[in-house]
């Protein structure tokens, strides 16, 4: 059944799980930081060195980091279905669980690029150090879009959405645009998902939701797809 199509929009929940800790809400990371001073380009041109060393502390978290059941149960999927991920996570743990069509709408923290020219980018799996150059010369920054920025891979992640059979949400509010925008553009009659252990309301009566944890409810919802195409 790999010719049907399971699109999931995967957010800051889901990586939780794994011990990375969330932006938003009680204890998320911009309650101890300014958003404007670490995830803006008037943050970035204030102060070098403050935003290097926030995303050096965040990619350090994330090499320690392991991929959890819901990662890895959504890999399973690909064993009949084509599966497309679109995550609002700067971490690799879809790809380390297996996944092989990840979209990042947010950039990748294990990434950097040119802060001259966004097409510019590069593995860093270390840290970004002020000095370090891109090859064009400019101050290497992390690959992450900052509030501001466009987010270049919106327009692949509304053509999966477009063409899913079935549309998973896992671990994300629902809140952030225009990620939360992609839900308008899946097909009416396909059927779509919402894993979350306390829905906020936002999605409407077309979805199944499964109020539980990402890593106990994306297994459930798998194990369900896998029986429906039995």
């Amino acid at each position: 059944m790999r010719d049907r199509h399971v699109v999931v929009l995967s957010g800051a929940g889901i990586s939780a799980e794994s011990g990375l800790a969330t932006f938003r809400g009680a204890g998320g990371l911009w309650e101890g930081v300014p958003v404007s001073q670490v995830a803006t380009p008037e943050g970035w041109r204030n102060d070098v060195g403050r935003v290097l060393r926030f995303y050096n502390e965040r990619r350090i978290a994330v090499r320690k980091a392991e991929p959890n059941a819901a990662h890895r149960a959504l890999k399973e999927l690909e064993e009949i279905f084509s599966v497309t991920i679109i995550t609002q996570n700067i971490d690799d743990l879809h790809e380390r669980a297996g996944s092989s069509k990840v979209i990042h709408l947010h950039g990748e923290i294990l990434k950097a690029r040119s802060s001259r020219d966004e097409t510019k980018i590069t593995e860093c799996l270390g840290n970004i150090e002020l000095g370090d150059r891109a090859a064009d010369g400019s101050q290497l920054r992390p690959h992450v879009v900052w509030f501001g920025e466009a987010v270049p891979m919106m327009e692949r992640a509304i053509e999966a959405a477009k063409s899913a059979d079935f549309f998973i949400v896992v671990g994300t509010s629902l809140e952030v645009y225009p990620a939360a925008s992609l839900i308008d553009y899946v097909p009416y009659e396909s059927p779509k998902f919402l894993i979350d252990p306390m829905p906020s309301g936002l999605a409407d009566e077309s979805f199944h939701v499964v109020q539980s944890s990402a890593s106990e409810g994306i297994p459930r919802v798998v194990s369900q797809l896998k029986a429906m195409m039995a």
